[in-house]
């Protein structure tokens, strides 16, 4: 299903909560955080659109060329997952395989060399900490890193998608409905120290990512992580969308919905237990947009 363009507008948008001695970060957008070669193509999940399979494997080399292995340890049924996904890019013509690994397994010198010789990796869905566990630290990690640096794209969906950042989501709160606490809702609050995070792969460096954002209505979550976390800049990805993080640093996004960015590089805030802030920027970006981390400046498609 594709998302037809809206009217063309920025959507700007201040954020508020209570105001006694505010903070101000420090002036002007951070850098970019991206020097490498690479291009990142971060999934919010859900069905993915036919069109981002094949421009990822585009990305790769194209048919013929694409070299492509999946890591599908995020899923409990990852093993047959991460096949079928490798089935999916076979099919459009690039050579692909499964890896399916543990923490011992990821030091070993065969799958490090399969790595070596790739042009794209997939990260699958599931439990992103599943898949952190798996592979953190290891010598697949670094095979990774290495061959983003070279020039191959690197890919993932939902908890594929959260393990992109250096702050990576977990999925987990500390106090499920705040002071009336009720474990039955999930992030009502925006609070300080509610979401649990840990240390994502760090292959996007200026930005906290989230996923299946808008049709979960993920958004108490990353604002009191933009506001209380460094870099102070988050991106929602929604399912069936993607943000393409090119090799300059600018990002594009691509599918059938919207990614959200809340940037308060420039805000004024107030960290209590319930945070406030003022002067967070928010752009609403559907497919065709474009926004530069260095500068803060978003643009929309035009209409046709």
């Amino acid at each position: 299903m594709t998302l037809k363009h809206v009217r063309a507008a920025c959507v700007a948008a201040a954020l508020l909560v209570g105001c006694t001695r505010p903070s101000t970060h420090s002036a002007g957008p951070v850098a970019a955080g991206n020097a490498s070669r690479g291009t990142l193509q971060i999934v919010g999940g859900g069905p993915q659109p036919p069109e981002l399979v094949r421009h990822f494997v585009e990305l790769a080399g194209g048919p013929g060329r694409a070299k492509i292995v999946v890591f599908a340890m995020a899923s409990a049924d990852g093993e047959a997952s991460g096949e079928e996904k490798a089935a999916d890019f076979r099919t459009l013509g690039a050579s692909a395989r499964s890896l399916w690994l543990t923490r011992q397994q990821a030091d070993g010198d065969s799958v490090v060399a399969i790595v070596d010789s790739a042009t794209g990796i997939w990260f699958g869905g599931g439990d992103q900490v599943l898949l952190t566990r798996a592979l953190r630290g290891s010598r697949i990690e670094e095979a990774i890193r290495r061959r983003y640096a070279s020039g191959a794209v690197v890919g993932g969906t939902s908890a594929g998608a959260a393990v992109m950042s250096a702050v990576m989501i977990t999925g987990d709160e500390r106090r499920p409905g705040g002071a009336r606490r009720d474990t039955s809702l999930a992030f009502v609050t925006i609070e300080a120290g509610d979401v649990v995070t840990d240390t994502g792969f760090a292959l996007i460096g200026n930005a906290i990512v989230d996923q299946h954002f808008v049709r979960r209505r993920r958004h108490n979550r990353l604002i009191s992580l933009v506001i209380e976390r460094e870099p102070h800049l988050g991106v929602g990805i929604d399912e069936s969308t993607a943000l393409l993080v090119h090799p300059d640093g600018r990002w594009t996004v691509e599918g059938a919905s919207v990614a959200v960015i809340y940037d308060a590089r420039r805000a004024a805030v107030r960290r209590d237990t319930t945070l406030g802030a003022s002067d967070i920027r928010m752009h609403v970006l559907p497919a065709g947009s474009t926004f530069d981390p260095r500068t803060g400046v978003a643009s929309l498609p035009r209409l046709h």
